[in-house]
C-alpha cells in the first residue's frame, strides 16, 4: 500500500511523487529484461536526489546526536511504507549497536497492526499524530523524525507539531520541494525524486530515498554516541553463537591477542567487547576497565587512550 492520503485531485496534481511520467506510459508492455533495467535506472535517480540534501541531512544529525548525547531519545515516525521503515530502522539499532530498545523507537500510524496491513484512514488523523506524542512523554531532551513521501501526512504533522510544543527536536523527510512538514520542524529534508516507475507508487524510490536518510540518521548518531572504533561495531555483547565469533575475532584485531586469550577475556567480561579489550590492552580487571570505558564517555578509542 502507498502511503500518503489522497483528498483531491488538486492535491495530487501538486505532488511530483504522484505525477504520472510519460516516459513509462508502456511499463506493461516491456519484458521482464528491460522492466527490470528500467527499475535500475530509474533508482539510479534517488542517490543524486539524497546527495542534494547533504547538509540539510548533516544538520539534523547534528541535532539529534547532541540529543541522544544528552540522553534523549529518537523516534520515527510516519504511515504506511515511511511508518514501516522507520520501525525497520530503530528495530536493527539495538542488534546492531547494543542500544536499549526505547532509545530509538519507530512509530506507525494505526499501531502495530498496520505494519502488516493497512489501517484505513489511520494516516488521516491528525489527533492521534499529536496523541503519541504525550503517549510516549516526548520532551526537551528527545527527538522526533517525521517522514512521508508527500510531506503532508496528517499523522506525521500532528505527530511533529506536538513535539515541537513539548520542546524536542524535530525533522522531517519529504519527497517534494516545498513540502508542509518542512515548514512544521526544526530541520526539514526534501528528497526530491521525482515520478514513480509506476506512478504513485511512493514505497519505490521515495521508499528508497527514505531508508538512505534513516540510515545516515541512525549509523552516524550512533558513531558519535562511540558505538564504533574506527569502522568496527565493537559495542557489542555476544549473546550466541555467531556474535561470540564475531566478538573474539574483534578483540583479536583490536589486541593482538590469539583467540584463547581473547576468549578468556570475554569470558572475563561478561562477553562485552569493548570491556574486554580495555581488559587486555590496558591490563585492568574488569571494574577498572568498565570504569575507563564509563569514564570515557562508553567510547573505547577515548578508554584505550586513557
Amino acid at each position: 500500500m502507498d502511503t500518503d492520503p489522497v483528498h483531491t485531485e488538486t492535491y495530487l496534481d501538486a505532488l511530483t511523487t504522484e505525477s504520472v511520467d510519460p516516459r513509462y506510459r508502456d511499463l506493461d508492455a516491456l519484458s521482464i529484461p528491460d522492466l527490470v533495467v528500467t527499475m535500475n535506472e530509474a533508482e539510479a535517480q534517488v542517490p543524486r536526489a539524497v546527495r542534494a540534501a547533504l547538509p540539510q541531512i548533516s544538520s539534523a544529525i547534528e541535532g539529534i546526536s547532541g540529543r541522544l548525547a544528552l540522553g534523549g531519545r529518537l523516534f520515527y515516525v510516519g504511515a504506511g511504507t515511511p511508518g514501516r521503515l522507520g520501525i525497520l530502522d530503530a528495530s536493527e539499532c539495538p542488534p546492531t549497536f547494543s542500544t536499549d530498545p526505547q532509545l530509538v523507537q519507530g512509530i506507525i500510524a494505526g499501531g502495530p497492526v498496520a505494519i502488516i496491513e493497512a489501517v484505513e484512514g489511520a494516516e488521516d488523523d491528525d489527533a492521534a499524530g499529536a496523541a503519541i506524542v504525550a503517549e510516549h512523554a516526548i520532551g526537551s531532551l528527545d527527538a522526533v523524525v517525521g517522514i512521508t513521501a508527500s510531506g503532508r501526512t496528517p499523522y506525521v504533522l500532528g505527530a511533529v507539531r506536538a513535539a515541537r510544543e513539548a520542546g524536542a527536536l524535530t525533522a522531517g523527510i519529504s519527497c517534494n520541494a516545498g513540502a508542509e512538514l518542512t515548514a512544521n520542524v526544526d530541520f526539514g529534508i526534501e528528497i526530491v525524486v521525482g515520478p514513480e516507475i509506476l506512478a504513485g507508487s511512493t514505497r519505490l524510490k521515495a521508499g528508497s530515498a527514505q531508508k538512505q536518510v534513516l540510515n545516515m540518521i541512525s549509523t552516524i548518531s550512533m558513531i558519535r554516541l562511540g558505538k564504533t572504533y574506527g569502522n568496527l561495531m565493537v559495542d557489542l555483547r555476544a549473546t550466541n553463537a555467531k556474535l561470540r565469533i564475531r566478538a573474539r575475532l574483534l578483540v583479536e584485531k583490536l589486541t593482538g591477542v590469539g583467540p584463547d586469550e581473547a576468549e578468556a577475556a570475554l569470558d572475563l567480561a561478561d562477553q562485552h567487547v569493548p570491556t574486554a579489550t580495555i581488559m587486555v590492552r590496558r591490563g585492568l580487571d574488569r571494574p577498572a576497565a568498565e570504569a575507563a570505558l564509563h569514564a570515557a564517555g562508553g567510547r573505547l578509542r577515548a578508554a584505550l587512550d586513557g
